[in-house]
C-alpha cells in the first residue's frame, strides 16, 4: 500500500480519535452514574452511596482529563490535515464545534471543581448541582459532536457553491437524518460500557475478597442496568442500521458482505472478503437473512457494492470485521447481564466465581464495541467525507508523505506513554480501593447523622 498524504492524514487522525473517544465514552457514562449515585445519598442518607460516589468520581476525574488533553488535538488535525475540508465545510462545522465548546465544555469546566472539591465547601444539595451540571455537559457535549459529525454522513440543509457548503437551515444540519438514532446509540454505548467498567471492577474486589458491601451494591446495580439497556440499544441499533441502509446503501452492503446486488440475501456471519477479486472467499450465513433484517421481506433485494463503481465503495474487509466485533461483544454483554440479573435474583451473584472472572475480563468490552462501531460508521462512509458531496482525497492538505509520517510518529509515541500513565494512576486507584474517614466537617445530608468519606490524601 502506497504511503501517501491521504492515507497517512487518514491514518493519524484514525489513531487519534481513536485514542480520544475511550474517554467520553467512558466520563458520559460515570458522569451519570455520579450523579444517580449522589442523588441516592441526599435520597437515603446511607453512607455507602456515597462512599461509592467519591470513588467512581476520582477515575471520572482521571477520564476527563484525558479526555480533555486527547482531544484538544482533535480540533487542530482539521486545519493541518485536512484544510481543505476545513475550507468547504467550515460554515457548517465551525459553528457547531463553538456550541459545543460554549454550552458543553464551559458547562463541565464550571462545575467540574466544585464537584470534586466542594465537598466540604458547599452545601449538599448545591453540591449535587454542580454533579448534575456536569453529567448534564457531557450529554450536551455528545449532542454537538455527533450532530456535527452526522451531518458529514447525512448533510442536510446546506447547499455546496463553488465548492464551499451555506447553511440554509440550521435546523435541518443540527437534526439531519441520522442525527437521532447516532445520538441515542452513542448514548446508550456510554451508559452500557460503564455498567460493565464497574462491574469488572467490582468483580475483581469480590474475588479479592476486598470491599464486599461496596463491591457487591455496586455490582448489582451496574448488571441491573446493563440489563435494562443493552435490549434497548439492539433496538436502536436496528433502527440506526435501517437509516443507515436508507441513506448510506454502500455503508451497509459493506456491512453485510455484500457484492452483489441479490433477492433474498443471506445474512453473513462470517465470511473471508477479497476486494480486489470483488467476492468473498468463504461464506457462513443465515438463508435470506438480510433481506428479512433490512426490507423485512424474506425476498427483498439488497444492493451489492458492484452496483456502484469501485472509485465509490468503501474497503469491505475493515466494515465487514468491525460490525461483527460490535455486534458480537452486544450480545455477549446482553446475555452477561441478564444472567447477572438471574444469579443476584437467586441470591448467588457474589459467589459464581467463574462468572465474575469474566466479568473482570469483559471491563473493556464496552470500550472496544464502541471503537469497533466508530471504525463501521466512518470507514464505511469512505471515499466521502461530506457523503455524496466531498471526497476525502479532495479534502486532505497539501502535505508531503513524510511530514504526515512524523507527526503520526510522534502522536504514537507520546499517546502512549500518556495511556501508560493513565493505566498506572487507574489501577492504583483500584488497587487503594474506596477510603472511609470519619471527619468533623464533613457533608451529610441535614435530615441524617452518618459520616461523610473522603478521598484519600495524595490522590
Amino acid at each position: 500500500m502506497e504511503l501517501s498524504a491521504v492515507f497517512l492524514s487518514r491514518l493519524q487522525f484514525a489513531f487519534t480519535v481513536s485514542f480520544h473517544i475511550i474517554f467520553p465514552t467512558l466520563t458520559i457514562g460515570l458522569a451519570i452514574y455520579l450523579a444517580f449515585l449522589e442523588g441516592m445519598w441526599l435520597k437515603t442518607g446511607r453512607a455507602l452511596y456515597k462512599q461509592l460516589c467519591l470513588f467512581w468520581g476520582r477515575i471520572f476525574a482521571l477520564s476527563f482529563g484525558m479526555g480533555v488533553v486527547s482531544g484538544i488535538v482533535l480540533s487542530y488535525e482539521f486545519g493541518t490535515n485536512f484544510s481543505r475540508f476545513s475550507e468547504a465545510a467550515g460554515n457548517v462545522l465551525g459553528p457547531l464545534l463553538t456550541y459545543e465548546v460554549m454550552t458543553a465544555f464551559f458547562m463541565e469546566a464550571g462545575f467540574l471543581g466544585v464537584m470534586l472539591f466542594g465537598w466540604n465547601r458547599v452545601g449538599p444539595r448545591l453540591h449535587y448541582f454542580a454533579t448534575l451540571m456536569v453529567a448534564l455537559g457531557t450529554t450536551v457535549s455528545a449532542f454537538w459532536i455527533l450532530s456535527a459529525n452526522s451531518w458529514m454522513h447525512t448533510p442536510a440543509g446546506t447547499e455546496l457553491r463553488d465548492g464551499v457548503f451555506y447553511v440554509r437551515d440550521w435546523f435541518e444540519v443540527v437534526f439531519n437524518p441520522s442525527f437521532p438514532y447516532r445520538l441515542a446509540h452513542m448514548l446508550l454505548a456510554s451508559l452500557i460500557t460503564t455498567t460493565f467498567f464497574v462491574a469488572g471492577i467490582c468483580a475483581w474486589y469480590v474475588l479479592k475478597a476486598r470491599e464486599q458491601e461496596f463491591a457487591g451494591r455496586a455490582l448489582k446495580l451496574a448488571l441491573l442496568t446493563a440489563a435494562l439497556l443493552t435490549p434497548l440499544q439492539v433496538l436502536v441499533g436496528d433502527l440506526h442500521g435501517l437509516n443507515a441502509y436508507e441513506y448510506q446503501p454502500m455503508k451497509v452492503a459493506a456491512m453485510e458482505g455484500r457484492w452483489e446486488t441479490m433477492a433474498g440475501a443471506p445474512l453473513l456471519l462470517f465470511a473471508l472478503p477479497d476486494q480486489e477479486a470483488e467476492k468473498n472467499r468463504f461464506e457462513i450465513g443465515i438463508p435470506k437473512g438480510a433481506s428479512l433484517i433490512l426490507e423485512h421481506d424474506p425476498n427483498g433485494v439488497i444492493k451489492g457494492l458492484k452496483s456502484v463503481p469501485p472509485e465509490d465503495r468503501p474497503p469491505m474487509a475493515p466494515v465487514f470485521f468491525s460490525f461483527r466485533v460490535m455486534v458480537g461483544l452486544g450480545m455477549l454483554m446482553l446475555c452477561l447481564a441478564w444472567l447477572g440479573v438471574w444469579y443476584t435474583w437467586r441470591g448467588s451473584l457474589l459467589t459464581r466465581r467463574w462468572y465474575l472472572r469474566v466479568l473482570l475480563w469483559m471491563a473493556p468490552a464496552g470500550l472496544v464495541a464502541t471503537l469497533a462501531g466508530w471504525y463501521v460508521a466512518e470507514i464505511g462512509r469512505q471515499p466521502w467525507l461530506v457523503n455524496g458531496l466531498l471526497r476525502t482525497v479532495d479534502g486532505v492538505s497539501p502535505l508531503a508523505p513524510w511530514q504526515v509520517l512524523t507527526t503520526l510518529l510522534a502522536f504514537v509515541l507520546v499517546y502512549s506513554v500518556l495511556f501508560g500513565a493513565y493505566l498506572y494512576y487507574l489501577l492504583r486507584i483500584i488497587r487503594k480501593g474506596p477510603q472511609i474517614k470519619d471527619e468533623p466537617g464533613s457533608i451529610t445530608p441535614a435530615k441524617h447523622a452518618q459520616p461523610a468519606f473522603m478521598p484519600v490524601e495524595g490522590d
